[in-house]
């Protein structure tokens, strides 16, 4: 007889499942993704790159990024552009954004990859707890900015890399800053995929019928260097024990490329995927009521930033 977890743990069960993939190629398609110098999304880019697809990389290290442009170009022939954009500073998004828009006005895929993960609270330039700074707001900017670009390129997709761990809660549109309270690293780190879950439910709404689809996905429990930039004990833990129990990215780069290749997912938008397995995410992630409140007080956030609202 087998056992079905309540839906609160399902995705504890999803991520044994049997994971789709496609053989379908994404061959002069221009796909932006950010975060692709190591783990989840260096990996992505290279099955990208692998599909055909034509990248769009932002990255923060110039010199990092550039080792993965050449390599990328000599193993698949594929033509790399590099965008080079701090996430701390959404200046930087808007800037790497116009870049993108002048040079490539129809988008076919927007992967936001990028991420960071804090043991202690930390403020961005522009005075955001940092977490959900660079997770959320510049995600958020960055789609924002380009929204009109992948509509130009419809039929095309969003994917924001989201996590299980927003299971852990910790989102307050009253302390974003986490003034208030006393900081928890997971929890702050919820409270970005959380926003980020609601945005985009928002955002796929918005987008009904256009041709762009908006989808969230747990990418699994994968090695990666998100969270190194913490103290010498946590980087010694990460590095000797919890990499034994995690998985080799290169099966997450693979369900990534499922939802942004597949014909069968070409209409699918404003899901929440555990890999490639549709899921319901945690109920205060998906609550009615506060989507509007999540979208309002982000868009208000990043206004400063978008120059058409100016």
């Amino acid at each position: 007889m087998k056992i079905r977890l309540p839906e609160e743990l399902q995705y504890i069960q999803n991520s044994h499942l049997t994971q789709k993939t496609t053989s379908a190629r994404l061959d002069g398609k221009i796909c932006v993704i950010s975060g692709t110098t190591t783990g989840i999304g260096y990996h992505t880019a290279r099955r990208l790159a692998q599909g055909g697809a034509q990248l769009v990389m932002i990255c923060r290290n110039e010199n990092k990024a550039r080792r993965v442009q050449q390599e990328l170009t000599a193993d698949y022939g594929t033509k790399v552009d590099i965008v080079i954009a701090d996430y701390q500073e959404l200046a930087q998004v808007r800037r790497a954004a116009l870049e993108i828009k002048e040079k490539h006005p129809k988008i076919d895929l927007l992967i936001n990859n990028a991420g960071v993960f804090n043991r202690r609270r930390r403020l961005t330039p522009d005075g955001n707890e940092m977490t959900f700074g660079i997770i959320h707001l510049a995600a958020f900017l960055l789609t924002h900015s380009l929204t009109q670009n992948l509509l130009k390129g419809a039929p095309s997709r969003v994917i924001d890399i989201n996590s299980e761990a927003h299971r852990f809660g910790g989102l307050n549109l009253k302390d974003l800053n986490w003034k208030k309270r006393i900081y928890i690293g997971m929890r702050a780190y919820a409270a970005a995929k959380i926003a980020q879950i609601h945005t985009a439910m928002a955002l796929s709404e918005q987008l009904q019928d256009s041709g762009v689809t908006v989808n969230v996905m747990h990418p699994g429990a994968v090695r990666s260097n998100i969270g190194m930039n913490n103290g010498i004990l946590y980087r010694l833990y990460v590095t000797f024990i919890l990499r034994w129990f995690l998985k080799d990215p290169k099966g997450s780069a693979e369900s990534i490329y499922y939802l942004a290749a597949d014909p069968a997912m070409e209409k699918i938008t404003g899901k929440y995927f555990n890999q490639t397995i549709e899921e319901n995410p945690a109920w205060y992630a998906v609550k009615i009521e506060e989507r509007e409140a999540v979208w309002e007080q982000t868009l208000a956030l990043v206004r400063p930033y978008l120059e058409e609202e100016k």
